[in-house]
């Protein structure tokens, strides 16, 4: 292609599960942008993070993002041949790190389905930022495959892990993931993983009022000390599948009262720009952050939008790209990639597409009217990940 030919990329709307992609006009503009290791988007947000959805299959059904009435036996998963190559993510994931990001997340679905997925992790380990420094490469899984496979994750070049756990209970955590998963092969996964040295290791509880909020307490008696990080989410809006409703929602502020009112808590700084995830320490006698104690974090999208700072864009497994995890357009890489355009082409669209970027839907949720349509449009979390 010609230095200043026009890369194309066609933005789709997903309408999952009925997955009939739609094209809109084409991604256009006349100027070949080179990658000079920042980008920022309209709102003067930089491109420091790139979570790619590596399979749309999950063996949980949780149903927050995969409740089983939708995705039953009958469902269609994507094919083999529609999935990127780890050749093809390695690629794209390179063009991204050549814009600035510093980070890269594998996310599902459940991404340890995805067959050798060890052989991605290495080629991902093996990219340097423009100043010559490793990538910070993490993974979050539901935990059921952690066990058996952690240190392999480890020799590849994996370097944290994030496990979801929504309760200790067993009665409640099997109810949740809908499909009779046991707690305890959970705890294995993480035990496995700290013993690999995958960390320091997050667990996420996504917290649903009624549902498994009156398992806070215990999941913070759980994990108090034991070097592992707790963070609460709010339930959320995300998808068309998930039934959400405000009511269902627990405000961040509520867990952190009931954790302190028994464990004292103190606020501690952001470890660094753009963190989703509000951060308490445990204080100790003195009052004060107790390190040994450790820490926990609330991630309040629904209460208190952090759109200001997001810094992430979104690979799906077949080549999609989301600027915003409540998204419903997408930029299809994938075709680009395939269609043989090169290095620079995919540079370029990259640059553009989040040049453009003014996504904010967390810090509009409350002035959009309640029939504006956007939740029977928008992309499920199983798709893009969390």
């Amino acid at each position: 292609m010609a230095e200043n030919s026009t890369p194309r990329v066609v933005p789709l709307v997903d309408e999952r599960p009925r997955r009939l992609a739609a094209p809109a006009a084409a991604f256009a503009e006349a100027t070949r942008l080179k990658p000079a290791g920042h980008l920022q988007d309209r709102l003067q947000r930089p491109l420091h993070d790139l979570r790619i959805s590596v399979t749309d299959r999950c063996n949980f059904r949780c149903s927050y993002c995969m409740p089983k009435e939708v995705f039953d036996k009958d469902y269609v998963y994507l094919p083999q041949s529609e999935l990127l190559s780890f050749e093809e993510i390695t690629r794209i994931a390179s063009q991204f790190v050549a814009h600035g990001v510093e980070k890269i997340r594998l996310t599902g679905g459940e991404p340890l389905l995805r067959k050798n997925l060890e052989v991605l992790i290495a080629q991902l380990a093996a990219l340097r930022t423009p100043q010559g420094k490793p990538l910070d490469l993490t993974l979050t899984t539901n935990g059921s495959l952690l066990a058996r496979k952690a240190k392999a994750l480890k020799a590849a070049g994996l370097q944290r892990v994030t496990v979801s756990l929504d309760g200790l209970d067993d009665i409640v955590f099997k109810r949740m993931n809908d499909v009779d998963f046991p707690v305890s092969d959970v705890l294995d996964g993480i035990q496995a993983a700290q013993a690999a040295g995958l960390g320091p290791i997050k667990v996420n509880m996504v917290v649903k009022k009624g549902t498994n909020d009156h398992e806070i307490l215990p999941m913070a008696r759980r994990f108090q000390g034991s070097g592992v990080v707790l963070r609460f989410i709010e339930f959320m809006d995300v998808g068309a599948t998930n039934g959400w409703r405000m009511d269902d929602v627990l405000p961040s502020s509520a867990v952190i009262e009931r954790i302190h009112s028994t464990m004292p808590l103190v606020a501690l700084e952001a470890a660094q720009a753009g963190e989703t995830a509000q951060r308490w320490g445990f204080a100790g006698a003195d009052g004060l952050h107790d390190p040994q104690l450790g820490e926990i974090g609330v991630i309040s999208s629904v209460t208190q939008a952090f759109c200001g700072e997001c810094s992430r864009a979104r690979l799906s497994t077949e080549g999609q790209l989301y600027l915003c995890l409540f998204a419903s357009q997408g930029y299809d890489l994938r075709s680009l990639v395939r269609a043989g355009s090169d290095d620079g082409d995919l540079a370029s669209a990259i640059a553009h597409i989040w040049r453009g970027r003014g996504d904010r839907y967390s810090a509009l949720r409350a002035a959009l009217p309640p029939d504006n349509g956007l939740a029977a449009k928008r992309v499920e979390m199983s798709y893009i990940g969390g």
